[in-house]
């Protein structure tokens, strides 16, 4: 692994006009020589630091890497290509961390809603199980959050959309989406511990 600048990347500031901005050419070169010198590294520093994280999240990752890498006016003023590199790596996962932080957990409704109704026999007794699951969990949740249950039955229940229901509570879409989150993922708790 070599710490100094590969000779690949000498040729391009070379050819640059020394001070002014890159021609793409030059661009798609400097990112090329980045790619082949420092790729593997690069996608090995984000997996790593992205335990629990798919595939595809460190693939996309990586390519907002590169794309911030495209930006840059003036790759002349990069002393150490390696070390820039990673340093806007740092920056991407950061981001990522905080994106993914600030957003709710989602469930999706029809897993909550298949799990409850796979069990609809024709037996009477499952049934009034059933329904006696599903009343109770409407009274729970209703202590829970009243918003978040309003959210989940209008949604739901009467096919209101979230920017209706933002509306008419006078919040944000993004609050409205947190109740609906929020309902369904006490949904999937209850159901969890039920069974």
């Amino acid at each position: 692994m070599s710490l100094g600048r590969p000779k690949t990347l000498f040729k391009i500031r070379e050819n640059s006009k020394f001070g002014g901005p890159l021609s793409s050419e030059t661009k798609h070169a400097f990112l090329t020589a980045i790619e082949k010198n420092h790729g593997r590294q690069l996608r090995r520093y984000l997996a790593t630091r992205m335990r629990n994280a798919a595939a595809s999240d460190v693939g996309d990752l990586t390519q907002e890497v590169y794309l911030r890498l495209l930006r840059i006016e003036d790759h002349d003023a990069i002393r150490n290509p390696q070390a820039y590199l990673f340093t806007v790596a740092s920056h991407v996962l950061h981001q990522h961390a905080l994106r993914t932080a600030a957003a709710p957990e989602t469930v999706e409704v029809t897993d909550v809603l298949g799990d409850l109704q796979s069990v609809t026999d024709l037996d009477p007794a499952r049934q009034l199980e059933l329904e006696q699951r599903f009343e109770d969990l409407g009274r729970a949740l209703e202590h829970l959050s009243p918003r978040a249950y309003a959210t989940l039955v209008m949604h739901r229940c009467d096919g209101v959309s979230l920017h209706e229901i933002a509306a008419r509570f006078g919040v944000s879409y993004t609050m409205v989406k947190r109740y609906l989150s929020k309902a369904l993922a006490f949904c999937q708790q209850n159901l969890n511990a039920t069974e």
